[in-house]
């Protein structure tokens, strides 16, 4: 009788230690458990089948007493929340947040420490954190390492990025996790500055698919104040662990409870499209911050930019394009500078005639004949313009014409000499009338030593944010860490870079045509992208015959990436001129809506291919936009999105019979037909091309 009442006693420690939570729809579950030595673990299963085998949970701390072991379960709760919230610009009007939440908490049995985690399982996946709440015996205190482990099943295909701790803009290695090796990617890619922490050092968002053709995400939302997530890979047994970006000095993030960390995701579906049109990253932030949000606006621009990058002009007033001239001081004009108050004028006209909200400004201030590669403080004063750039007159003339200017703030990674002048740069925006502002973070950090993806610098990102919300003025970030969804909490986060934009196919090896396709399955996922999409002029060797780099796509995908690539802060990248010389294609980019009502992803494959369908919010027009990778595509979709009983005008941009992104980039054709929500329209897309439809109701 003894016995049984032991094994009873026995198996009762193990179920009040265990505990499970479902997704709504019941496909998705999370097994929580404390194994032999009093260490948190979880497993994760979809549809019955495991897809997360038993993990290990825990914080390491600096000075020791790890939060990592000797647990016991003091109780845990549930809850089920089932709303729907709208943001302020956004893929849809309305964004439903349905979840499956548990709390377990838990304390240490010697040091008395508590420590809860709160799992949420959604539809699409899992979130979990660590929850510190306010105690006697823990205050302050120094995190060393994150032990949150992804224990995956199989040798799953893996779509991945080097763990840079400075930089995302590497173009996505398609391997094994077995043959993760950052020793085998391309170093000569054209980023200037690397931090690669180590041979098996991997990126978040990372984007898997297994042998069964399940598709997994791994990922990490709401990071305020804690570093960015990188995952180590044990290539042999199929395991990633956390890999926290340190500071200068090696720890990893400075906290005082009560205080949480981000959450860690893990998105699983059979479909694809599920993955891709989540929002789970969002609605696992805070809601607006900001009350008043009515100045907050979409915009499409157009900017003194793309001329710089192909050799046209020059960011600096010497015009020696080399950031290290012009040493002693002086400014010595070549007429090669491109932020002229004329030229500015040029494009404010062009802005002006075809319907553009605002002009972005690059090189119009002092410093940039020495501004990169000497890890200088003092650089830009973010004030100042040079002799050819009248503030004054070019902004009386924007508003002449109705167009908004588009401040713009490098900061060559100088943060602290940044935030010295922040307030400075903000009113000089508010004095002119400056919606907006696209900040940069070329080069080494300062304070020196800091990494782009630490602690420090999230805490600079999101400062920026908050800090021009008081100023009414939206952020669009280059060279940040890449966004976890505080979109939501500060929606003047209007757009990021945080990935290999359209620039490098100037000036380097550029970006595959499967680029693409990755990136909404990936950094997307976190919020919207400045990509810069819109280049006609595909091939630079028309700037000098010299030049072999060209843009990886056709002309059509880089219509269709208005529609795939979601950013309610859109840039007709290209130069006026070149636009001007392929007006049917241009009315496409005229057209295209950047804040949406309605968005379906029809087709998805990570890698391959991607088609999505989405209705203007301020009207009843849908616009398509289809893409392909290096393979071409032959497709059928239907049309059932559309409001039945109604006729659309359908305007067809699509690659020529003859299209190639290598061969024949700007072969491509426009036809208008007629169709209803039960028409079908079959599209082919070119090798690297792609496919871009307006809609439009007949009256």
């Amino acid at each position: 009788m003894k016995k049984f009442q032991l094994l009873g006693l026995l198996f009762l420690g193990t179920l009040l230690n265990a505990q499970n939570v479902q997704s709504p729809s019941k496909n998705i579950s999370v097994d929580f458990k404390l194994i032999e030595n009093g260490q948190p673990a979880y497993s994760v299963y979809y549809k019955n089948k495991a897809v997360v085998l038993l993990s290990y949970l825990g914080i390491k701390l600096k000075g020791g007493g790890d939060l990592t072991a000797d647990f016991s379960l003091d109780n845990s709760s549930s809850r089920a929340v089932n709303e729907t919230w709208q943001p302020v610009l956004g893929e849809q009007a309305n964004i439903k947040n349905s979840y499956n939440e548990l709390t377990v908490s838990l304390s240490q049995n010697k040091s008395g420490r508590k420590m809860n985690i709160i799992f949420r399982v959604f539809d699409e996946g899992v979130a979990f954190r660590y929850d510190f709440p306010k105690q006697a015996n823990l205050n302050y205190f120094i995190i060393s390492d994150e032990v949150s482990e992804f224990n995956l099943t199989g040798d799953h295909t893996v779509f991945w990025l080097p763990g840079d701790f400075d930089s995302q803009e590497y173009p996505y290695a398609e391997t094994k996790f077995s043959e993760i090796n950052t020793d085998n990617i391309d170093k000569n890619n054209g980023i200037a500055l690397k931090s690669i922490a180590g041979k098996y050092v991997v990126q978040s968002p990372l984007m898997m698919k297994t042998a069964e053709k399940l598709y997994l995400n791994i990922f990490e939302a709401a990071v305020v104040n804690y570093p960015v997530m990188h995952l180590d890979a044990d290539v042999q047994n199929y395991v990633l662990k956390s890999h926290l970006v340190p500071n200068a000095i090696g720890d990893k993030a400075y906290l005082q409870t009560p205080c949480v960390s981000p959450w860690r995701t893990v998105m699983v579906s059979d479909d694809a499209r599920d993955i891709v049109g989540s929002k789970m990253i969002l609605n696992l932030n805070e809601p607006s911050k900001i009350d008043d949000t009515s100045w907050i606006k979409p915009m499409k621009y157009v900017g003194v930019w793309w001329e710089m990058h192909v050799g046209k002009s020059t960011w600096d007033y010497a015009g020696s394009q080399n950031a290290q001239n012009a040493a002693d001081g002086q400014l010595k004009p070549s007429g090669k500078h491109g932020a002229t108050t004329e030229n500015t004028k040029r494009y404010i006209d062009f802005a002006a005639k075809n319907g553009f909200d605002g002009v972005l400004v690059e090189g119009w201030n002092t410093g940039w004949e020495d501004w990169f590669g000497n890890w200088k403080e003092e650089v830009f004063d973010f004030t100042t313009p040079y002799p050819d750039f009248d503030l004054q007159a070019v902004n009386d003339y924007a508003k002449l014409k109705g167009i908004k200017m588009i401040m713009h703030n490098e900061t060559s990674g100088s943060v602290a000499n940044y935030e010295r002048h922040l307030d400075r740069a903000l009113e000089l925006m508010t004095q002119y009338g400056y919606p907006a502002v696209k900040t940069g973070y070329v080069g080494r950090i300062i304070p020196r030593g800091e990494f782009h993806d630490g602690q420090t610098m999230v805490n600079h990102f999101n400062y920026v944010a908050r800090r021009a919300a008081d100023y009414k003025v939206m952020v669009n970030s280059h060279e940040s860490s890449r966004p976890t969804g505080y979109s939501r909490t500060y929606p003047n986060y209007i757009a990021a870079e945080a990935a290999r934009g359209t620039e490098f196919n100037a000036w380097s090896s550029g970006n595959p045509p499967m680029h693409e396709t990755i990136l909404p399955f990936t950094r997307l996922l976190g919020g919207p992208m400045d990509y810069t999409p819109g280049i006609f002029e595909i091939k630079m060797n028309v700037y000098d015959s010299k030049k072999t780099e060209q843009v990886h796509t056709t002309l059509a995908k880089q219509l269709a990436l208005y529609v795939t690539m979601y950013s309610p802060l859109q840039m007709a990248a290209d130069l006026p001129e070149n636009y001007e010389k392929y007006p049917d294609a241009f009315q496409f980019i005229k057209d295209v809506a950047v804040d949406w009502q309605e968005s379906n992803y029809l087709e998805a494959e990570p890698g391959d291919y991607l088609t999505v369908v989405r209705k203007d919010k301020k009207s009843e027009n849908w616009f398509l936009g289809a893409i392909t990778d290096e393979n071409a595509r032959n497709t059928e979709i239907k049309l059932d999105f559309l409001t039945p009983k109604k006729k659309y005008q359908a305007i067809v941009y699509q690659d020529g019979p003859d299209a190639d992104w290598q061969k024949n980039p700007k072969s491509y054709t426009v036809k208008t037909i007629q169709v209803t929500s039960k028409s079908k329209i079959k599209l082919h897309l070119a090798n690297g091309g792609g496919t871009a439809i307006s809609f439009k109701p007949i009256n």
